[in-house]
């Protein structure tokens, strides 16, 4: 389980490679591969990374970590394969998403056209196993995604940080909002979309912030079909 990363963010993060912390959560992995369950596949995990480099990110969706059921997670927080019925917290979110911009739900769940635009979808932890939420929570895995946000925040580039739930919003410390947009609200989870996700207008506040600092805005519309595209998957 070399971890590499074929784009600009090995730069970025190849010190944390090289960390105490990362040996031990590397040594944990192996042996959660060997003899349970684990999502994503091996191959998936730095998957976010792999399909938004460095350089391009515009925007980061922060979610807690990967779903944990069969052939859902692929690497990239909200986001599920072609095939999978699509999650509550993604069914919430494109509600919100026709709300705000009047794109009617599609029926999948790939979101790979948002992560090729420059939206990081990161989870804080890359890894769970087979139904048990959170089950790799403390291994290490926050260490080094925070210091994926935390390099992204001192880039000169501004980016939009979108936080959804407490999870999420706890990571504003490692973001300097001088010079960052920060968007947060509750959790598009069922147990608390209704709380202030729905009306919270992420995409078009994403968009106006992202035109004020002379980017090109998100096309947020999704693509009524998919189709996996194998060289898009880190080896």
């Amino acid at each position: 389980m070399k971890p590499f990363i074929h784009n600009d963010w090995w730069d970025v993060l190849e010190p944390e490679f090289n960390q105490a912390y990362y040996a031990s959560l590397h040594n944990f992995l192996l042996t959660e591969y060997e003899h349970r369950t684990v999502y994503p596949e091996m191959h998936h995990i730095f998957e976010a990374f792999e399909w938004t480099p460095f350089h391009e990110v515009k925007v980061v969706i922060l979610g807690q970590d990967p779903y944990h059921g069969p052939h859902q997670a692929h690497g990239l927080s909200f986001s599920v394969l072609p095939g999978v019925k699509v999650p509550p917290s993604l069914q919430n979110i494109y509600k919100e998403l026709q709300a705000d911009l009047g794109y009617a739900p599609v029926n999948h769940g790939y979101l790979e056209k948002w992560a090729k635009q420059g939206v990081l979808l990161l989870n804080s932890v890359l890894t769970v196993r087979d139904g048990q939420a959170f089950s790799h929570r403390g291994k290490g895995w926050e260490k080094l995604t925070d210091a994926a946000i935390a390099a992204l925040s001192r880039r000169p580039e501004p980016v939009v940080f979108i936080l959804w739930g407490k999870a999420a919003q706890a990571k504003i410390e490692l973001i300097n909002t001088q010079t960052n947009i920060v968007l947060q609200s509750p959790h598009p989870s069922p147990f608390s979309a209704n709380r202030g996700f729905f009306g919270s207008k992420p995409f078009s506040k994403t968009n106006e912030a992202l035109k004020a600092m002379g980017e090109t805005p998100i096309d947020w519309q999704l693509p009524q079909h998919v189709a996996i595209d194998d060289t898009n998957i880190a080896n």
